[in-house]
């Protein structure tokens, strides 16, 4: 079984420069990290690991449900985000099907959106392993053949369980087949938390882009909005003049939209959470990096937007290795899946914090050049600053 690479192999190069220093927040570390999850303790069985940024909600009740664990997907439910335990009801399972056109391969829990904690709409991060699949893919590599898209699925209950629509709808997909420039991973991936701005909802998702006549894709980070996330075919992606570009299922659409995204922010590969600081309105946005230029260290950053498409220039918040390492170097455990919230936020899914969070991600112990199963959840509380 593949465990926990999803999407956070996608690097990417900066698709916008930031803007210019003085830095428009500043988020600092001030306890220690204690645990809310670990496999070898808690696990129901053996797909039971964190294995993508943390997304929670209340529920109706006033209740908290907490995702990102695997494609086999649970829930850690509890009256608080300081008391969750992992429910062992699966609330959406993995087809591991064949055929693309289905697109029920394997599917994370990415984003959840809930106005009155009884209907929730979801985002999943769904990838075709082509290579899992015989006849589907020549070069019969992971990376080679992975095809992925984000598609959609509803709760009716809270949370407890969901389902797709059929046929499935696809939030974002390349305009082409997955048979398409196999040799290589594409599509749309690992769409960040939903979050909310007056009448509109807005994530952010990393595409590795594409080459197609009337149709360039810059490989990137996308801003996608709509007025309803209930309805998984309103959102639209900037396109650097307005929210017009859709990317519809290649296998049902006529005539896929050639319009494409302009991509945003300093993100080197798909953002971990954002959040609105409640003081200030400013957005902050979380995600991990690997050792590069404009990144001194491996480990987890933030930078901060006051309108989502303008960042400011990325800042260090906990060094350590990360799944963008090579695990045969690791010393320690590795560090990855980062997201932001906040205990006392106001709204009803988490897309807002205070001047303290608790920075939530996960820790992966490695056997050799093995990423294992041996993982925990954790948080630490950090302190926020935002300067006007």
């Amino acid at each position: 079984m593949r465990l926990g690479r999803v999407a956070l192999l996608v690097l990417i190069p900066f698709a916008t420069p930031a803007s210019a220093d003085p830095p428009l927040s500043a988020l600092t570390l001030v306890g220690p990290p204690t645990e809310i999850f670990k496999a070898g303790r808690d696990a129901c069985d053996g797909a039971d690991v964190p294995d993508a940024p943390a997304r929670a909600f209340r529920d109706a009740a006033g209740a908290v449900a907490l995702y990102g664990m695997h494609y086999r997907n649970r829930a850690l439910r509890g009256p608080d985000l300081g008391q969750l335990k992992l429910d062992c009801t699966v609330v959406l399972d993995s087809g591991e099907k064949s055929d693309p056109a289905a697109y029920d391969d394997r599917s994370w829990i990415t984003a959840t959106w809930t106005e009155d904690g009884a209907r929730v709409a979801a985002l999943l991060h769904h990838e075709y392993q082509a290579n899992e699949h015989p006849g589907r893919c020549p070069a019969a590599t992971y990376m080679a053949c992975w095809y992925n898209t984000i598609t959609a699925a509803t709760s009716t209950d809270g949370g407890r369980s969901f389902k797709r629509q059929s046929p499935p709808v696809v939030v974002a997909g390349a305009p082409f087949r997955q048979e398409i420039d196999q040799g290589r991973h594409r599509g749309f991936f690992n769409p960040s938390n939903i979050v909310a701005d007056g009448r509109w909802r807005y994530f952010l998702a990393s595409t590795t882009g594409w080459t197609r006549p009337g149709s360039d894709q810059e490989s990137g980070i996308c801003l996608f909005r709509s007025d309803d996330p209930a309805d998984p075919t309103r959102w639209r992606a900037w396109t650097g003049t307005g929210f017009t570009a859709a990317f519809p299922d290649p296998y049902r659409a006529a005539r896929p939209n050639t319009a494409t995204c302009r991509p945003v922010g300093p993100f080197p590969g798909p953002v971990g959470a954002v959040v609105r600081h409640r003081g200030s309105g400013a957005w902050i946005a979380v995600f991990m990096a690997k050792a590069a230029e404009g990144f001194p260290q491996s480990g987890f950053y933030w930078t901060t937007s006051r309108d989502l498409i303008t960042w400011d220039s990325p800042r260090l918040l906990l060094a350590g290795a990360t799944l963008y390492d090579d695990p045969c170097a690791a010393t320690a455990p590795l560090i990855a899946y980062p997201s932001l919230l906040d205990p006392d936020a106001r709204g009803r899914n988490f897309d807002d914090v205070g001047d303290r969070a608790l920075l939530t991600f996960a820790r992966l112990r490695t056997e050799g050049c093995t990423i294992t199963s041996d993982r925990d959840l954790l948080r630490r509380p950090v302190a926020i600053h935002v300067w006007p």
